[in-house]
């Protein structure tokens, strides 16, 4: 399955041969379609007489059962069973999903092959090149095939696939006059004039983007950008997929692509609704898919270009097994058919970069003089001059360089205010000791509890200890704190340590920030934007926006100003992506900005991502970052695995891993919820081997029905 005349993606050899098991497909009871149509009885099926083999996936998550099983097509099915359709089969004595993969002449066991039981639909939804795909991704993170195919393949709508097909269309045809101007988004990069003629000529370029800054009147120019190459990517015949983090992102690049025949996939159009966009792309009749996570599995035809927006958001990481990762996910995918390959951003992640430097993607960044016309003027709260004309700047958490940046921007239209956390008061503390407030719950009581009556097991009265010591916080000015573990409420809190009753606010949230400012400014109007509700614009208006990150609707010309509250609570976070995170929240709120408007963060200026957004310079702190992660020898500079569950299950997991030579493990240590987790450290050109080995330690484990469950992680986001 490798394809030796091209460059192995930079983390690991991409496309690993099949294990043995694979290539030796086993049913219950298997032998060659002659033998069975002859052992037939009166009455009994028979075998279709082309091709009556089906090489089939079953839906079973057990590890040690991910490879093909054989079965015979019956006649009466024969027409149907096409290879990529729903079929159900009899398997370990129940009948299971599962996709026909192909159909052969003759099977490689010995022995009477069971029928197909049925035929769900024929509509081929399977297409070779997803399936591969599916096999690949398994592969890399030491997952299963039919775990992958449940995150590539939407559920079935038999309503919608019963409609009838429309005539297949071309979104474009070579040489139509459709990619006029399509290079306008692209004049500020030196290299966008030729990345663009790779698209149109039908070759595959990859690139990590870092995308210009600042709005014009359209909006952010990135959505512009994607279309244009979009375009040129059509103009060659081929097809393109679009993966960004989340709805209102969809949104943007949908609008940029105006007419230009596509479909948009997201989570809010109802299953109706996404399965039908899903098979106009399968049968040819959209040559462009924008969506979420799934889009990266999209059955586009003949793929010329897959494009990622900001891989560095966490939504493009997905939470069920076996993990993947968008990024990886396209880059996998774009190395099997050839395609080119964008990954785009404001800022850069430490994956991205490690792409760049293996030499499989090239550098795609705008000219120096473009980004010093378009990026804001970014003032940290803590300089020397701030200080001397404010010596509460370094302790305030609005200091009076934020308060001026807020009046005069209003002055010419909505000002943004980022703020790390949603709520109201997240966090409390006493207000006199400074004790952190905690919950004091106590056990639920046992029947007879309430009566005062003895425990009728243990012949004595319960013990009332606390069992919570969740933290306390406020959901309201008017509310009483209650626990945000067990939502206990706690009108009678006392302080253990001095025994006040008083409590004050450790962490401001995005609801409690806009009722200050709010206050503050009684003629403005604030806006707020979070997880409660999330605005997707707001007009050139004078407004106070808070949003939370990621939250920032889209200005109509631009934010006036903005103001980052509370770095700290990015950056001390106990995260290893921790400062690359801060940067891309900061940038990409930034970028929201006009042209030279006025973006205050407060941080301190010598923090490394501070000094990297005031020089607008996310690529030399991107480059720096994975210099360190090599050096402490934390991914992508290795393939690091995470192995998470009870602790005589992971140790029986490690023992039964034949791990590759070199590997590290590391721990196992305790983790939330009673559990440990361990890590397994190897050298990036051994990640094959790595996920390999603890694929076979979870089947050797799974085949004996071991009771407890151990999470396999490859390369996860929340490392630490």
């Amino acid at each position: 399955m490798t394809e030796p005349t091209r460059a192995p993606h930079p983390q690991e050899a991409l496309l690993p041969a099949p294990p043995a098991a694979a290539r030796r497909p086993a049913a219950r009871t298997r032998g060659t379609a002659e033998r069975a149509r002859a052992g037939a009885s009166k009455g009994a099926r028979e075998a279709a007489q082309s091709l009556p083999v089906a090489r089939v996936v079953v839906d079973t998550p057990l590890p040690h059962l991910d490879r093909p099983f054989d079965y015979l097509v019956p006649t009466t099915m024969d027409a149907e069973a096409v290879p990529g359709c729903r079929v159900r089969v009899r398997f370990a004595g129940q009948l299971a999903d599962g996709y026909l993969l192909e159909r052969l002449a003759d099977s490689e066991h010995e022995g009477r092959l069971s029928f197909l039981e049925r035929v769900i639909s024929p509509e081929p939804v399977l297409t070779p090149d997803i399936a591969r795909l599916a096999r690949a991704v398994a592969d890399r993170y030491a997952g299963t095939m039919p775990d992958v195919l449940r995150l590539a393949l939407p559920p079935r709508h038999a309503r919608v696939e019963a409609e009838a097909r429309t005539p297949a269309r071309r979104a474009a045809a070579p040489g139509d006059g459709t990619g006029a101007a399509v290079g306008d988004p692209w004049r500020a990069y030196p290299a966008g004039a030729s990345f663009l003629e790779a698209l149109a000529d039908g070759r595959a370029p990859r690139a990590v983007w870092t995308a210009l800054p600042g709005t014009d009147a359209g909006g952010p120019s990135w959505p512009h950008a994607i279309a244009a190459a979009a375009r040129a990517t059509l103009d060659g015949g081929r097809g393109v997929v679009v993966a960004v983090p989340d709805g209102k992102d969809v949104a943007l690049v949908t609008a940029a692509l105006g007419e230009t025949p596509h479909v948009a996939i997201t989570a809010d159009l109802g299953p109706a609704e996404r399965y039908r966009r899903w098979l106009k792309a399968l049968r040819g009749e959209i040559g462009i898919v924008v969506g979420n996570r799934p889009a990266a599995y999209a059955p586009v035809a003949r793929l010329g270009l897959a494009v990622v927006w900001d891989d560095g958001d966490d939504l493009h990481a997905e939470r069920h097994a076996p993990y993947p990762h968008t990024r990886e996910v396209l880059g996998l995918r774009a190395h099997q058919a050839g395609a080119g390959l964008l990954v785009g951003g404001y800022t850069r992640t430490a994956e991205a970069t490690a792409l760049v430097e293996t030499g499989w993607a090239a550098p795609l960044v705008p000219d120096r003089a473009a980004v010093r016309a378009r990026a804001p003027r970014v003032r940290p709260s803590g300089d020397d001059a701030e200080l001397a004309r404010d010596q509460a700047a370094r302790a305030a958490r609005l200091p009076s360089l934020a308060w001026r940046a807020l009046r005069e921007g209003l002055e010419h239209g909505p000002v943004l205010v980022q703020v790390p956390r949603r709520g109201y008061l997240p966090a409390l503390a006493c207000r006199h000791c400074r004790a952190p407030a905690r919950c004091s719950g106590l056990p639920p009581a046992r029947p007879g509890a309430e009566s005062g009556a003895a425990d009728p097991v243990l012949a004595e009265p319960m013990a009332t200890g606390p069992v919570c010591s969740g933290p306390l916080a406020l959901r309201g000015g008017h509310a009483v704190p209650y626990c945000r573990w067990c939502g206990r409420i706690a009108g009678d809190w006392r302080c253990p340590s001095c025994g006040g009753t008083g409590v004050r606010a450790v962490i401001v949230g995005a609801r409690r920030t806009a009722e200050e400012l709010g206050r503050a400014f009684p003629s403005v109007a604030v806006r707020t934007s979070g997880r409660d509700g999330v605005l997707a614009t707001v007009s050139g208006a004078p407004a106070l926006v808070v949003a939370t990150p990621g939250a920032e609707p889209v200005p109509d010309g631009g934010y006036a100003a903005a103001v980052l509250l509370d770095g700290w609570a990015l950056l001390g976070r106990p995260d290893l992506r921790a400062a690359e995170e801060a940067l891309r929240r900061w940038a990409n709120a930034a970028a929201l900005l006009r042209p030279a408007g006025e973006l205050v963060v407060l941080a301190d200026a010598a923090v490394p991502a501070v000094q990297a957004l005031l020089r607008w310079d996310p690529v030399t702190f991107a480059e720096r970052e994975l210099d360190e992660r090599a050096e402490l020898g934390f991914p992508p500079a290795v393939r690091m695995a995470t192995l998470t569950g009870p602790a005589a299950a992971i140790r029986e997991t490690l023992a039964g891993a034949v791990l590759p030579p070199g590997a590290q493990v590391l721990g196992p240590v305790p983790v939330d919820g009673g559990l440990e987790r361990a890590m397994v450290r190897v050298p990036r050109h051994l990640g094959s081997g790595l996920a390999r080995a603890l694929k076979g330690a979870s089947g050797v484990r799974s085949a004996r029905k071991a009771p407890d469950v151990v999470r396999v992680n490859i390369d996860p986001l929340d490392l630490i």
